[in-house]
């Protein structure tokens, strides 16, 4: 007989592992790098959109932990922006905020090329300093 409920207590304790696993899982911040290449004849244009939206999301959005671009030094047409939103569900809805939407519509025009790349971060729990002091 203990034996039989010391089984069920151990079955109990991995189901709720896993549970919480998945759950946590389900929540784990999205991480990822999005490359662009911007027309030469509207990157001045592409960066106010860009800059517009970045401060913007990461004023109004609690999802949206860290939009980072940057742009070659010999070549700032190629654009790389770092994204890290606290879940997917925080990504999706950022990209159906309307400073997002302007910006995507009002820049579709001057972006030649856009490759995202989905990414596993190495140390998930470092954090970005906002300031350096």
């Amino acid at each position: 007989m203990k034996f039989h409920v010391f089984k069920i207590c151990t079955v109990a304790a991995l189901l709720m592992i896993f549970s919480n696993a998945s759950a946590q899982e389900e929540h784990k911040q999205m991480v990822r790098l999005a490359n662009l290449v911007i027309d030469e004849a509207h990157l001045e244009s592409y960066n106010e959109f860009l800059k517009e939206e970045i401060e913007t999301s990461l004023r109004v959005e609690p999802g949206v932990l860290t939009l980072y671009a940057v742009a070659e030094k010999d070549n700032p047409t190629q654009i790389t922006i770092l994204e890290i939103y606290a879940s997917k569900e925080a990504y999706q809805s950022h990209i159906q905020t309307p400073h997002f939407l302007k910006y995507k519509n009002g820049t579709q025009h001057m972006v030649k090329s856009l490759t995202l790349t989905e990414t596993t971060p190495l140390i998930p729990n470092m954090k970005i300093k906002s300031k350096i002091e």
